[in-house]
């Protein structure tokens, strides 16, 4: 297979604008577009985006796995309302969608979205195919950043060396070739797991990471590896799920999740010796989940998903809340966060 360079007219330049928005600090995690967890109607999702741009929400992370393209349908119906240069959007890559075949039902992992098939590919064809796919459903050409998707060992098992090397061979140089031309601003790399976090901080040439669970409220376990591998290299950091998938916005709910599945009883524990700790200082456990990860010099930015109109509001006044230094010192001396993590 060939890569880009060895057919540089292969992927014509697009002409749109990109934002001139630089990333911004706070922005809109659109997983729950996809009926992550729970099946959420068209016209909440369009409440929820629309109070977003109305609050100010300039940023809007999506991809084709959520949903099977239904949080880009869903994002797209917004951002079509306004000026391209007026927000700043991302969405992933290493999925190509085909057509599900006639009686079957292919919307594995989500309580509703679309019925298409998912293929895996890391070449830079591949990528070149989902990104086209992703436009079309954003109903945009350009996209700032584009985002290497879900590349887990874990997950892929024994698939994993041979999608890594796709990657190598091809795909990560048509995506800064992508960049080079202008036709994006930034490459970024998706995580899940601390074990990818590390393995891809020395091996990866990227603009940043977008970190879904290795560092949190909960978990600083990255900090002096992976994180510390990010600020050597000058690589940002965007924290995708502040709240843990869910436990952080409330610990006592005996159906919240964690890292997307059930609550180990000792992180429960935990979450829960945070929550009381917050209390102590009248600030809610929310507020301290988003704000805790920008205090770390690599984190730029944090995305929380939201589905509804009143969780965008929540997660914007609990982001925009005053939280005293005093909280995060006493965090450290209960035990609840590592002692060397950032505080301000």
């Amino acid at each position: 297979m060939s890569s880009t360079a060895d057919n540089p007219t292969k992927y014509p330049p697009r002409t749109a604008p990109i934002s001139s928005i630089e990333m911004p600090q706070f922005g809109f995690g659109c997983a729950p577009l996809g009926d992550l967890f729970v099946e959420t109607s068209e016209a909440d999702t369009r409440l929820a985006l629309d109070t977003a741009w109305d609050a100010g929400v300039r940023y809007y992370d999506t991809a084709p796995w959520y949903g099977h393209g239904l949080s880009e349908h869903r994002l797209g119906g917004l951002l079509r309302q306004h000026s391209r240069q007026g927000y700043y959007v991302s969405t992933k890559v290493g999925r190509v969608y085909l057509p599900a075949p006639r009686g079957e039902d292919k919307r594995v992992q989500w309580c509703g979205g679309q019925n298409f098939e998912v293929k895996y590919d890391y070449t830079a064809e591949g990528l070149a195919v989902s990104y086209t796919q992703s436009q079309l459903r954003l109903g945009q050409s350009s996209v700032d950043a584009l985002i290497i998707h879900d590349l887990d060992q874990g997950y892929h098992g024994d698939k994993f060396d041979r999608y890594y090397q796709q990657l190598k061979d091809s795909g990560l140089e048509y995506l800064h070739n992508l960049k080079s031309r202008g036709e994006i601003s930034s490459v970024g790399m998706g995580i899940n797991a601390l074990g990818d976090f590390e393995f891809f901080a020395d091996r990866i040439d990227l603009d940043f990471f977008l970190v879904a669970m290795p560092y949190t409220l909960l978990d600083q376990n990255s900090l002096n590896t992976a994180m510390k591998r990010c600020i050597e290299r000058g690589i940002k950091i965007v924290v995708g799920s502040p709240f843990a998938s869910g436990l952080l916005t409330n610990p006592t709910n005996p159906d919240v999740r964690y890292n997307y599945g059930p609550v180990p009883d000792y992180i429960r524990a935990r979450a829960i010796g945070l929550q009381d700790c917050c209390a102590e200082f009248n600030v809610p456990l929310m507020a301290a989940a988003l704000q805790f990860p920008l205090l770390h010099p690599a984190v730029y930015s944090i995305i929380p998903g939201a589905r509804t109109a009143r969780q965008i509001t929540g997660n914007m006044e609990n982001f925009n809340l005053n939280i005293p230094r005093e909280l995060w010192t006493e965090m450290k001396n209960r035990g609840l966060i590592v002692p060397d993590a950032p505080i301000g």
